[in-house]
């Protein structure tokens, strides 16, 4: 069909594929965390196979979950949020799917930053919904303001925050403004925030401080450190609430029962808060690492990510990285995997892995650019 025609793929699950064949690889590709799940998350998943729960459960998922989540936004957010809202989703991918099937139509068009997570758009495509991508950098702090959206023709905006690949966070203030925008302008606002969790020097800001009326999507991959649970949710106004639930029911049957019953335990705080101070040492590592050698426009507030320019070396981040890969066996994603505006300028290393190993890698780097430049 025409519309698949427009699909990319995801490189970045390529260069995991192209480096599982050799040995001694650095890893700088993958966004996944290296770190375990809260302790307990095994002891419930055990305790859930021992029981033989293998049933499906309700469509929008485990009401003792859905009640964990909405403590976490009391807690972490102090937001009121009724679980009656909150949908589990098999990944934050159904979560994305579910949100733009409520709120677009066939041809509708959805806005996204450029450069951004490549699966929006590819879902789009899927969805025949056409994408927009906006352009951000350095003058915004890669964030989407409300001045990027005049003029435009859009139905909904999709944002991360903080964002993959930049690791930009949204002031509060430019958060406010976007969504009493969008909202004034009969705009749907859709957010990303799996990554809330990991903002090292100030906290991120939920979307829903600000209205009731937004998609709030999250999920349990990144800073709960779960990415094989394969296990997300989405937070509904209550007018798209029934429609939801009715296509949950039909394109999910369920999220699937052995990880919402693990997911109960991973609500621990302070094991938690030593994940994120971990990969804040190792934020700080690498920037400072990387700054020495390529030019970083902007610091990473959250994520695991380094949005990283290559130009005075490369501007082919493609060949830059299958080269890098090579050579020197150090694996990192090429620009051109989150869109098109001078993205074949960048390259995004992920600090998801030990600053001992990061170390070595970063020689790798060095001896690499020393050698080929």
């Amino acid at each position: 069909m025409e519309r698949l025609k427009k699909l990319t793929p995801f490189i970045v699950m390529d260069i995991v594929k192209e480096a599982a064949k050799y040995k001694d690889v650095i890893h700088f590709e993958i966004g996944q965390p290296d770190l375990m799940p809260p302790p307990k998350v095994k002891e419930e998943l055990l305790k859930a196979i021992k029981q033989d729960i293998f049933s499906y459960t309700q469509s929008e998922g485990l009401e003792q979950l859905r009640q964990k989540i909405a403590q976490f936004y009391k807690k972490v957010h102090d937001i009121e949020v009724d679980s009656k809202n909150i949908i589990l989703t098999p990944g934050t991918s159904g979560a994305f799917l579910l949100a733009y099937s409520l709120v677009l139509d066939y041809k509708k068009r959805v806005g996204f930053a450029d450069p951004g997570y490549p699966s929006y758009k590819n879902i789009a495509y899927i969805l025949d919904i056409e994408p927009v991508f906006i352009n951000v950098g350095k003058e915004t702090n890669y964030n989407i303001t409300k001045e990027h959206l005049k003029n435009r023709n859009i139905q909904a905006l999709q944002l991360s925050n903080p964002s993959n690949p930049t690791g930009n966070i949204y002031e509060e203030d430019s958060l406010k403004d976007l969504i009493e925008y969008c909202l004034k302008k009969d705009i749907a606002f859709i957010s990303d925030e799996l990554y809330q969790g990991l903002s090292y020097d100030k906290p991120a800001v939920t979307a829903l401080k600000f209205s009731k009326d937004v998609f709030v999507i999250n999920g349990f991959s990144k800073f709960f450190c779960m990415p094989g649970f394969r296990l997300g949710w989405i937070v509904v106004p209550d007018r798209y609430l029934r429609e939801a639930q009715m296509i949950a029911q039909n394109i999910f049957i369920s999220p699937p029962t052995l990880s919402q019953y693990a997911a109960i335990e991973a609500f621990d705080y302070k094991y938690l808060e030593r994940v994120k101070k971990i990969y804040k040492k190792r934020r700080d590592f690498l920037y400072h690492k990387l700054k020495e050698i390529f030019d970083i426009p902007i610091k990473p507030q959250g994520a695991f990510y380094i949005w990283v320019d290559i130009s005075k070396y490369s501007v082919d981040s493609f060949h830059f990285t299958k080269e890098l890969l090579h050579k020197e066996r150090v694996a990192a994603t090429p620009g051109i995997d989150f869109g098109y505006n001078k993205t074949q300028k960048f390259i995004r290393f992920s600090y998801t892995n030990s600053i001992e190993n990061m170390e070595i890698g970063i020689k790798r780097v060095k001896k690499f650019l020393f050698e080929n430049f």
